[in-house]
């Protein structure tokens, strides 16, 4: 049986790493990216590059869309050269961004009114975990959209949960991934900045906490950030305001109380405000006073 064509729009830290998973996994390749030179980069190891995601999406089957949010996908879609108008009929359009849910309902009707399919297809993981292809989806489409993405969504990620029969549970279940990602990590920073405050020493307050109850696997990955004094942004202070902006739009509409993930929103904000908004997420220890920072070995 031959595998159908894939296109994927944006080579960023996920992007690229879902490319080099479908790509090992002999799936018909093609990419573009907004970035001048990065599509054709990366198509040098194998794959076609292409300019606009009109052109990719001609001669896509399946179209993967790895940007960062509701608008970068508006405009992948229906902006100038986009994808939508160019997608033969019966292709599918797999969104794998954090947006609002009911955005995601309202996109699948715009896509099937095209003739299209569509699957909301949030993903969790880091990019280290999409180029080894063990990335997590959480996917909601109707059946027939299933059907002609199935192949496509098994080749590029180690689990994909189907939540759903229509778009709307894969976003409900990633907000609510992306409300626990973010209190984990404004809480490890304050954990961190806590000790440091009181003159414990940062590497051994690591070491012991990586090790003991208090743990979380954000703790442990971002605080390994501040220890280094590496802010290099895998995912940067301002996603988790967009993210966490969405947890308490969906629950504001229900009138659901998320004291936790506000007070997390608001650390983050501070954050960004204070110039930090393109450092990594973990940049958010940067708001507590009174603390000196650890620089890192190379930047001693």
């Amino acid at each position: 049986m031959t595998q159908p064509s894939v296109g994927i729009i944006g080579l960023g830290a996920m992007g690229a790493g879902i490319a080099k998973t479908l790509r090992q996994n002999g799936f018909p390749l093609h990419v573009c990216d907004v970035r001048p030179g990065v599509a054709e980069a990366f198509a040098a190891g194998g794959g076609t590059a292409h300019a606009t995601p009109a052109a990719l999406a001609a001669v896509s089957d399946v179209v993967v869309s790895v940007v960062v949010n509701a608008a970068q996908t508006e405009s992948v879609l229906f902006g100038e050269h986009g994808a939508a108008a160019a997608m033969r009929p019966g292709s599918t359009f797999v969104m794998c961004s954090t947006v609002d849910p009911n955005w995601s309902v309202a996109l699948e009707a715009r896509l099937n009114a095209l003739g299209l399919h569509y699957v909301d297809a949030p993903i969790s993981g880091g990019a280290a975990k999409a180029a080894s292809g063990q990335m997590t989806m959480m996917t909601s489409a109707k059946p027939e959209a299933y059907a002609a993405a199935n192949a496509v969504l098994d080749g590029m990620a180690g689990k994909v949960y189907r939540l759903g029969d229509g778009a709307g549970a894969g976003s409900k279940v990633k907000i609510i991934n992306q409300l626990l990602a973010g209190v984990h990590i404004a809480v490890a920073a304050e954990a961190m900045a806590l000790g440091l405050r009181e003159g414990v020493d940062a590497a051994a307050l690591y070491e012991v906490i990586t090790h003991s109850a208090g743990n979380s696997w954000m703790f442990e990955n971002r605080m390994a950030h501040v220890l280094a004094g590496d802010y290099t942004p895998l995912s940067a202070v301002d996603i988790f305001v967009k993210d966490l902006g969405l947890v308490l739009d969906t629950a504001r509409a229900s009138k659901f109380p998320l004291p936790l993930a506000a007070t997390a929103h608001q650390m983050f904000m501070q954050a960004s405000t204070a110039g930090f908004a393109k450092e990594d997420d973990s940049a958010v220890i940067k708001i507590f006073p009174g603390i000196t920072l650890p620089e890192g070995k190379d930047k001693a």
